[in-house]
């Protein structure tokens, strides 16, 4: 009767072990986030898109009221440091990023985070449209996109942004000679207005020469989709899982040194 390798039975004892023990985190998911800028070519571009997985506590700005020193440091510039701190003191258990750099027509840039969707179940952003002075994209109703059920399953695959999305944050004047990508950024004029939908007046930049090194030109139809927003979701596998397919790793290591010793 042949003798079956103890070698061998530790493996498949270590197989047993893990696959019934492949259960996966209820909580916790990978979740991919891919950003695509749709408009036409040499039209708009938008400045890197701030985000938050979060529990519906965050609310940025809305419409027809002024905006806060977080929208505006996303709508005059793009570098949303204001926005991410505003967020993070809102609700420091969100999970934030910054998905990709300047994202000219055609371009996409991706981001995976770790989220708990549970805790997190709701998606905020804010992004800056260049050529502007103030103009931006974002959700102006923080529980506006639950992207997770309670059992951690996606409920939105993609968010869909319009030229009829673009904001008008109301702080600064428009002036080409002082709007980001076409002019000079730092000189500001401010407005004192209203946070409000606008995207005719991006026609006053046609014919500008841009940052990016292509001559400006609007476009943009009534309800024409700009930009767009992917996501892809996996389980995360329980630790317990791993830990009990590292230990028995392990073990047959430690067989296997023990044979040598044992044929040496």
């Amino acid at each position: 009767m042949n003798r079956v390798p103890l070698a061998f039975l530790l493996l498949a004892s270590a197989t047993a072990a893990f696959v019934p023990s492949r259960t996966v985190d209820a909580q916790h998911r990978r979740v991919v986030a891919t950003v695509t800028n749709l408009a036409p070519i040499n039209s708009i571009s938008f400045a890197p898109l701030h985000v938050g997985f979060h529990r519906g506590l965050f609310d940025s700005f809305n419409n027809g009221e002024a905006p806060g020193a977080g929208i505006i440091s996303v709508a005059e510039g793009g570098a949303g440091g204001q926005w991410q701190a505003d967020f993070a003191a809102a609700d420091p258990t969100a999970t934030r990023g910054t998905i990709g750099g300047l994202l000219t027509p055609g371009a996409t840039a991706s981001l995976e985070f770790l989220v708990n969707t549970q805790l997190n179940p709701f998606f905020s952003f804010a992004s800056m449209a260049v050529p502007s002075n103030d103009f931006f994209i974002g959700n102006d109703n923080a529980q506006q996109y639950r992207l997770f059920d309670d059992n951690g399953n996606l409920l939105i695959s993609s968010i869909f942004q319009t030229s009829n999305s673009i904001w008008d944050a109301g702080s600064e004047l428009f002036d080409p000679a002082a709007a980001a990508f076409v002019g000079n950024n730092d000189l500001r004029t401010p407005q004192n207005g209203v946070v409000s939908f606008n995207f005719a007046e991006l026609e006053g930049f046609n014919g500008l020469a841009t940052g990016a090194g292509y001559e400006f030109q609007s476009q943009l139809q009534n309800g024409q989709d700009i930009y767009r927003i992917d996501f892809t979701s996996v389980p995360v596998p329980e630790p317990s899982a791993l830990g009990l397919l590292a230990g028995s790793l392990l073990a047959m290591g430690w067989f296997a040194r023990r044979r040598g010793v044992a044929h040496g």
